[in-house]
């Protein structure tokens, strides 16, 4: 390719802060190895979409980040009819790991210069992408409990999940779903952007990434040493499909009402506060992606 690819590259992402000063000169070196000319920038995480707006419609744009960063450049580039390439420097890299897009930098750059291309699904929230999942209630509480705190976010989740446990409240919530509607008071409601598996040793990944569904669940205990539990077991990977959720179903959209005006809702782990209705809707197969090609069972 003769033009050079634009890598945006939010700085404070978790393995990105990780590598400081070294990062630079890391994903120059595995473009370099793997054929590609590159314009990479360094960004704050505010200043990503501004930079995604300036380059959206090239064919091809790598985003370097987390679910976050990802999610929040998804819709300008799906938009656009841009591929998104994936360089996986946020903490956990949710989606980087089930597109089977390698974690380390030199792999990812060769798997990005390739070329393989799939398209998956993107959710939409009151206008806001997200690319795995939404949360009300005790998750949003936790990550505002843990960004308040001045500690890395790793070391800070233990106290933020104390903190978020003491404030816990339960949200009585009003959902509407094609021919069906559902009244809910429950510490947490997950909608995943496709089917998540509610099954021992592979909680937490989905089945497929473009069946066209938001997936539905309810934290279901409502007491709080119960919730104690939960959080417990969530943050060491073990929870319990059976005693921990109540899956309420799938749908190509879905309505949520409740008492307030606003709710606070986490989107890939970014929090936002968002007015009441929040409307869900699932746009199918719009992004393009550089994934490996999928093996379906």
């Amino acid at each position: 390719m003769n033009q050079a690819i634009p890598v945006l590259v939010n700085r404070s992402g978790g393995t990105a802060a990780a590598r400081g000063e070294a990062l630079e000169g890391e994903i120059e070196k595995a473009f370099a190895d793997a054929g590609m000319k590159i314009d990479l920038q360094l960004l704050s995480g505010h200043g990503m979409a501004d930079a995604v707006a300036k380059v959206a419609g090239r064919k091809l744009v790598v985003i370097g980040g987390g679910d976050g960063t990802l999610g929040s450049a998804a819709g300008a580039l799906a938009k656009s009819g841009s591929t998104l390439g994936i360089l996986p420097l946020g903490t956990r890299n949710h989606l980087a790991r089930e597109l089977g897009v390698p974690l380390k930098l030199p792999e990812a750059a060769r798997l990005i210069a390739s070329g393989t291309q799939r398209r998956i699904d993107i959710a939409r929230l009151n206008g806001h992408v997200f690319v795995n999942n939404a949360s009300i209630g005790f998750y949003p509480d936790l990550v505002q409990q843990r960004e308040g705190m001045a500690l890395p976010k790793k070391l800070a989740t233990l106290p933020a999940v104390a903190a978020a446990l003491r404030w816990m409240r339960h949200r009585r919530l009003r959902l509407e779903m094609p021919g069906r509607e559902e009244h809910i008071v429950t510490p947490m409601l997950f909608v995943g952007n496709n089917r998540y598996v509610l099954e021992a040793g592979r909680l937490g990944q989905r089945a497929a990434l473009d069946d066209g569904v938001l997936s539905v669940y309810a934290v279901a205990s409502r007491r709080r040493m119960a919730l104690i539990g939960f959080a417990l077991r969530a943050l060491i990977g073990r929870v319990d499909p059976d005693r921990d959720f109540t899956a309420i179903g799938d749908a190509p959209e879905l309505r949520v009402t409740g008492p307030k005006r606003c709710i606070d809702v986490a989107l890939d782990g970014e929090v936002k506060s968002l007015a009441v209705p929040l409307a869900f809707t699932l746009d199918s197969r719009a992004l393009s992606v550089i994934a490996p090609v999928e093996e379906r069972t």
